[in-house]
């Protein structure tokens, strides 16, 4: 072959990804993360050095043992392990079209199958735990406001963390009636209803970092005055988890991520009674699907607590089974079950 490893992976970041699908920075950024980990899997097993590799060294075999280590000595879950593999694919699609000897290698590559995924999403938090969480910062410090102002805008907007970190002032408007727009996957945009209250301490934020003489265009940055990265912003939400579990015993050995503020979020605004389309484009979803595991979720929670409640018109506790209502069959297409959320009157209290 005439083209070396590392001219292969160049070719596809820089033609590939960035020049022919116009990925964003953040779609590059996950596949670079996945190369990077299988380049250090082959090095490490293979006892080569980075630059002494070449495609010949890669096999079905390879990124099979690849993926299990990433589940099993990474902790990954089945999603995170199927999108790798998603990426694998993609790179090595790539490969067979520029190296054609590298042909049956792709075949091979491409039927590897996904692991099958749960539909339910990750596990969410009470109102109560959220106000906990939320409650944790100290608003004595620059750090402590500008924390308490991240975590009350993630559960307002469900926003992914990523978008988040991206956020630029210009984004924000504080005007009636305050919006904040967030920019997604694909770099489609959507722009997001604020409380009040959410306005209230992003301002009271940033009035403090002006009078100490930051100045930056991202609304949330580093105690460096840098922009915040992901994972500086993932530390921080664990780290308040963990304080806010000292006055509210069921966040104890939880593992909270921004991510499950997002899938909160998207619950609440469900058993709030929101239409199901409104909470999609709240979230920025693509799929509808996605959306309506949320239904189910809810459903389910309704489900178990009437099963506490013994039925007035049934002494002897015999449990009656639901009827499944003719409304809203279009979620028989969207999911694995189509069931209905009755409005609930509780909506979500915007109180931090």
């Amino acid at each position: 072959m005439t083209c070396t490893f590392s001219h292969l992976v160049t070719r596809f970041f820089i033609s590939h990804l960035t020049n022919e699908l116009g990925l964003s920075e953040n779609s590059i950024a996950s596949y670079s993360d996945c190369i990077r980990l299988l380049i250090n899997y082959a090095c490490t097993n293979l006892e080569l050095e980075p630059e002494k590799l070449s495609m010949e060294i890669f096999s079905r075999e390879l990124i099979l043992d690849f993926l299990d280590h990433l589940q099993n000595e990474r902790g990954n879950v089945c999603e995170t392990r199927n999108q790798r593999l998603a990426s694998i694919k993609t790179f090595f699609r790539f490969l067979a079209r520029t190296v054609p000897e590298l042909m049956h290698l792709n075949q091979q590559i491409q039927a590897i199958r996904s692991k099958k995924t749960t539909s339910a999403p990750p596990s969410s938090l009470t109102l109560k735990e959220v106000k906990a969480i939320i409650a944790s910062p100290s608003t004595d410090s620059l750090i402590g406001l500008r924390d308490k102002a991240m975590l009350q805008l993630f559960y307002n907007t469900g926003a992914r963390v990523q978008e988040l970190a991206d956020l630029q002032i210009t984004d924000l408007r504080t005007a009636s009636p305050p919006t904040i727009t967030l920019t997604g996957k694909g770099r489609k945009t959507r722009t997001v209803p604020l409380w009040a209250e959410s306005v209230q301490l992003i301002e009271h934020y940033l009035q403090q970092r002006k009078a100490r003489n930051c100045h930056t265009d991202y609304l949330f940055t580093s105690n460096r005055g840098q922009p915040i990265t992901r994972s500086g912003i993932s530390r921080r939400v664990s780290r308040h988890t963990q304080t806010a579990a000292k006055q509210c015993p069921s966040l104890q050995n939880r593992h909270v991520t921004p991510h499950t503020f997002r899938h909160t979020t998207a619950l609440h605004l469900i058993e709030a009674g929101n239409d199901i389309t409104v909470v999609k484009d709240w979230l920025g979803h693509a799929d509808l699907k996605t959306t309506s595991l949320y239904v189910e979720v809810s459903i389910e929670r309704k489900r178990a607590a009437l099963e506490k409640i013994p039925s007035p018109a049934s002494p002897t506790h015999q449990r009656t089974d639901w009827r499944k209502p003719d409304i809203l069959n279009f979620l028989t297409n969207l999911s694995r079950k189509a069931d209905y959320v009755a409005k609930n009157p509780d909506l979500i209290e915007s109180s931090g």
